[in-house]
């Protein structure tokens, strides 16, 4: 319970520099984040204790099992999440070239 606690710490830590922070940089490394954080709740949730595997038929093994959906789900998620941040810099780098600054409240400013 612990774990899900400190994962739920971590995504609020990403909505804290998304909702805070005026620097792009910094938005793009807080919505990085919120991602991971996503993440490890997925590969957390897999976790099953005392559980069989389901390859073993006979046998009355049991341990820490990992279902493999959410381990799916999480690589799915990590090839979404790297084009989405790819987006977001290659934004910030043109936004840099036509306004020479990160600041939100700068380039708002100077938008027109």
């Amino acid at each position: 319970m612990t774990v899900y606690i400190l994962c739920f710490i971590l995504l609020l830590v990403g909505l804290y520099g998304i909702l805070v922070k005026r620097d792009l940089v910094k938005i793009i490394i807080a919505l990085g984040i919120m991602g991971y954080a996503s993440n490890l709740f997925i590969v957390l949730f897999g976790y099953r204790n005392a559980a069989r595997y389901p390859i073993i038929s006979e046998g009355k093994i049991e341990g820490l099992m990992v279902d493999p959906l959410p381990q799916a789900l999480v690589l799915t998620s990590i090839v979404i999440e790297l084009g989405t941040t790819a987006l977001l810099v290659a934004l910030a780098i043109r936004i840099y070239d036509k306004y020479k600054t990160f600041d939100i409240t700068k380039i708002r400013r100077l938008s027109g």
